[in-house]
């Protein structure tokens, strides 16, 4: 890629510059961008004299920006940022795709159905130039990082009833939560019961996915709905782990419905939850302002792949929706 220079400054200079800023030090920076750490500062020292002032402060043992830097830092942001868009406009007229998209996965066997390593590898075959990265985290963390910046895409789990601001979902998951017990268990009195309301598992040991997923925070909205502090003595990253752990009789599994019969499989009875009637939702998340035309790519491809909810809306960018319950 050829030098571009703005006032005397060259591009690829302010790209080391918010690189150091972003990673809190030059080794970090150097690393990312894959070049050697004296030649990162040597640049970055040619654009301070450029400037006439110093934009990193390096007494401490975290570079820091300066008064200057922090004022520069946003213009270098969207330089780049045009820069990026005229050649993202230029490859999209000569059918070329490029760049780089990063996807977040919720934890666990949420989609079991949906073949992540398929589906990506199928879209880099179409896409070659397209670079992808893909991490499992929270619901919780990858919601921050969508609106960092540090994803392009999500499939996370709903704990609100409304999307967060500046963000689209589309729903792909929405199954209503149950209490999942070994048989024996004294919730199943009598042995035709099919429901329990929320309160009655105010003083049992219940299992459930960790702190800062979707299903977790719906739990504990749940719970505070019908005034109860729910008693988590288990988690596990996985709905199939939690119910391996209630087949042992260690407490109350809050898993998603299962199956017609995968319950029995499990050597598990389930019963569903009233007062309220808490649901555990899966979606496909993204900035609102808009993906790369990379990650708009990419979302396209999971809006065919992913599953739709029975009464859910179709599988495109004209079933986006900003408001969904959890």
């Amino acid at each position: 890629m050829g030098l571009v220079r703005i006032a005397g400054m060259e591009l690829h200079q302010l790209r080391y510059f918010v690189a150091v800023v972003e990673e809190g030090g030059f080794t970090r920076a150097a690393a990312r961008l894959h070049l050697s750490q004296p030649g990162v500062s040597a640049q970055i020292r040619q654009l301070e004299r450029e400037l006439g002032q110093p934009l990193l402060d390096r007494s401490g043992r975290r570079v820091t920006v300066t008064e200057v830097g922090a004022a520069v830092l946003g213009y270098a942001r969207t330089a780049l940022a045009a820069v990026d868009g005229i050649r993202h406009t230029v490859d999209e007229f000569t059918g070329l795709l490029r760049g780089r998209v990063a996807l977040g996965l919720v934890s666990g066997a949420a989609l079991d159905a949906f073949e992540v390593p398929a589906l990506l590898a199928d879209f880099h075959d179409d896409h070659p130039q397209v670079e992808i990265s893909l991490t499992e985290d929270t619901s919780e963390r990858m919601l921050a990082a969508l609106h960092g910046g540090e994803l392009d895409l999500a499939v996370i789990g709903l704990a609100q009833e409304e999307a967060p601001p500046g963000i689209s979902l589309r729903l792909v998951v929405d199954q209503p939560l149950v209490a999942a017990v070994a048989p024996g268990d004294p919730l199943l009195t009598p042995p035709d019961r099919a429901d329990v309301p929320l309160a009655e598992l105010h003083d049992r040991p219940l299992i459930s996915l960790p702190r800062g997923t979707g299903l977790r925070g719906v739990l504990e909205r749940a719970c505070a709905q019908a005034g109860i502090r729910p008693r988590i003595a288990f988690e596990a990253a996985a709905p199939e782990a939690l119910a391996q752990l209630a087949a042992r009789g260690l407490g109350v599994a809050v898993i998603p419905a299962l199956p017609p019969g995968a319950a029995a499989d499990h050597g598990l009875r389930t019963l569903a939850l009233t007062d309220p009637r808490p649901r555990g939702r899966v979606a496909l998340a993204w900035r609102t302002a808009g993906p790369t035309p990379a990650a708009r790519a990419l979302l396209d491809r999971l809006h065919r792949a992913l599953p739709v909810p029975a009464g859910g809306e179709g599988g495109g960018p004209a079933g986006d929706h900003q408001g969904l319950g959890a």
